[in-house]
């Protein structure tokens, strides 16, 4: 796929443009496993700012969509006390998948398959003046603004990021 190369609609670009959000386009080649590392070379951009889509369980098997920069983890045990629960955990990639409706490594928060899932972005990502995230596919990120996340996702902002 070249780049500035029109990407067919998905699920996530259709909940933006039906939320009247401004995006833009970044198609790139995707390596299996490759992860943000990639795409952020790919794509030239800094991979602080490439937001990763996690789907997570809490305690119970419900679902929650956590936001992290590409370069960070997330620390479980930090998210869970944020959230007041006993503990958070990823999803299996079938659980994730049924979930999202979207498959693994194409996991967008725009346009989830399963509606009322919490989301919740790591602060630091709200300061960032614009990101890049997964558009629906794989190697097809979507650029916007952070506030999008809080004003439009309704996303919690929270503070549970490690470095890598």
């Amino acid at each position: 796929m070249k780049l500035g190369q029109h990407v067919s609609e998905t699920p996530a670009t259709a909940w933006l443009r039906h939320h009247a959000t401004a995006f833009s386009e970044h198609p790139y080649a995707y390596v299996e496993h490759g992860g943000t590392a990639e795409s952020a070379r790919a794509l030239g951009v800094d991979e602080h700012a490439v937001i990763k889509t996690l789907v997570m369980q809490d305690e119970r098997a419900r679902p929650l969509i956590v936001l992290m920069h590409g370069d960070r983890q997330v620390s479980t045990k930090n998210l869970a006390r944020a959230i007041g629960c006993k503990s958070v955990e990823p999803c299996s990639a079938e659980v994730a998948q049924r979930h999202s409706g979207y498959q693994l490594g194409g996991t967008s928060p725009f346009g989830f398959k399963r509606e009322g899932v919490p989301v919740y972005v790591q602060a630091s990502v709200l300061a960032l003046p614009r990101i890049c995230i997964n558009g629906g596919r794989r190697g097809f990120l979507v650029g916007i603004e952070p506030k999008v996340l809080t004003e439009i996702l309704g996303a919690t902002p929270v503070d549970c990021a490690l470095a890598v």
